[in-house]
């Protein structure tokens, strides 16, 4: 059976109340989740920059060794070069030695100089390891405080989040698809997520525009869904009516 428009206006106004509620509870909360998500990147992007470093170190120090095993070979082969001097037949060989001795013993510097080198960048990257060690400690104290306060803001409200959750579900499915898209979109673009209001004083509870008396009789009606001409909001009922529903059930009472 197809639901009346009042019936339609009453379950909008219910997911609304439920999701205004929810609304207050990721309120007080603030920015605390997007900031934690914000330290946990940039944390992240720090024991990058550290594997990094310690990728470099582990680079250098692996070409020390190969300039050290190079500067060993250059000797053995000074070594063998002099025996060979000692011996030689002509100036030519002579000369030929010479020339692979001068090359051998450029080797050496040139290696002696690389390991260097190596060491001083070395020593600066260890450095900076311990100086973003020291700031990382810093960064997951924070993250730490963070995500206690978080926690701590979170168990507070966790129980009637939960429930709200639930109640949602229930509401949604009580509403057709194609209104409960229109709902949604109404709310992402609303500033106060406020997509479904009263009309409060003779004006709109969501932008406060006037709505004019022969409107808010169509309101009160409930026969077809009526929009804020200003701000595109559904108008569930004229808050006046509701107050003297109040008044009649008081007086009922009494």
């Amino acid at each position: 059976m197809e639901s009346t428009v009042a019936q339609k206006l009453e379950a909008l106004l219910n997911l609304q109340k439920i999701d205004s509620r929810l609304d207050a509870i990721f309120k007080i909360r603030g920015a605390l989740p997007e900031e934690v998500q914000d330290l946990e990147d940039e944390i992240a992007g720090y024991e990058t920059r550290l594997e990094k470093f310690n990728h470099d170190i582990g680079s250098l120090e692996d070409d020390i060794k190969r300039f050290k095993e190079n500067i060993k070979e250059s000797e053995k082969l000074i070594k063998k070069y002099q025996e060979q001097q000692m011996n030689v037949r002509n100036n030519r060989e002579y000369d030929a030695i010479t020339k692979e001795l001068e090359l051998q013993d450029l080797e050496i510097q040139v290696s002696k100089k690389k390991i260097g080198e190596a060491q001083a960048k070395i020593e600066t990257k260890n450095k900076d390891v311990e100086e973003l060690k020291d700031f990382l400690k810093e960064r997951q104290k924070d993250l730490t405080n963070k995500q206690d306060e978080l926690t701590t803001i979170v168990s507070e409200s966790e129980n009637e989040e939960s429930k709200l959750k639930a109640d949602r579900e229930k509401a949604i499915k009580k509403i057709e698809d194609r209104l409960y898209k229109s709902y949604a979109k109404i709310r992402t673009n609303a500033k106060n997520g406020l997509a479904v209001v009263m009309v409060k004083r003779g004006a709109c509870g969501g932008c406060f525009n006037v709505v004019p008396p022969q409107r808010q009789a169509d309101i009160r009606e409930k026969k077809k869904l009526i929009v804020c001409e200003h701000c595109g909001r559904i108008f569930a009922g004229v808050e006046d009516e509701i107050e003297e529903e109040a008044s009649k059930k008081k007086r009922s009472r009494a």
